[in-house]
């Protein structure tokens, strides 16, 4: 597996990558909202889920949407900067920038929308991949989080069955990343606690 990166400017696109990643779109627009800080409700996460127990659906969208295209920016900016290779580590960046963000102390969010992002910005038929097997699963099962870990575990390895190594790997290792930031999701399922789509509290 042969990466060509080139020098500097890829390094560049990828702290762009990761300074676009770290925008807080779910504590800024709660905040512009009125709603106070979202950091203090829910699960105190900035993501699109913890923005929708605000119980303004439309901020929750306009989150996930955001927080997602900041990963696409990425990807597409470090792959025009510096090729297809920058491109996928600018959108891991910006993964890592939503999970650990440099304006908020390090504190974000788990970073589906962003993963989501990432693929859009390097393999965007991928993304139907994704939202089948998600949809699919939460038809079956009413959980969120499931359906975001068993969707992050089937892109890699379709991705590498696909020969598609390179995006491969750098999704496993955010699909991984993922799987992490979601133990106490992970801890609720096993206990059969973890809150349903739709599920109120």
């Amino acid at each position: 597996m042969n990466w060509q990166i080139g020098g500097g400017v890829a390094v560049a696109a990828i702290v762009l990558g990761y300074l676009l990643g770290s925008i807080p779109f779910g504590l800024i627009l709660t905040r512009a909202a009125g709603l106070g800080d979202i950091r203090s409700i829910g699960s105190g996460n900035i993501g699109a889920t913890n923005v929708l127990r605000t119980g303004n659906k439309k901020l929750a969208a306009a989150t996930l949407l955001l927080d997602a295209l900041k990963a696409t920016a990425a990807a597409v900016a470090g792959t025009y900067i510096a090729g297809p290779e920058a491109g996928l580590l600018a959108g891991l960046a910006a993964f890592l920038g939503h999970l650990f963000p440099v304006w908020i102390g390090f504190k974000g969010g788990k970073g589906v929308a962003t993963y989501v992002g990432t693929l859009l910005g390097v393999a965007p038929l991928w993304v139907l991949v994704f939202a089948a097997v998600w949809l699919t699963v939460a038809f079956v099962s009413k959980y969120s989080s499931l359906s975001a870990l068993v969707a992050t575990l089937v892109i890699p390895v379709a991705l590498w069955v696909m020969g598609e190594e390179k995006i491969a790997l750098v999704m496993a290792i955010m699909t991984a990343v993922s799987w992490w930031r979601h133990e106490t999701n992970i801890r609720r399922l096993l206990a059969g606690t973890e809150g349903k789509i739709g599920q109120k509290g």
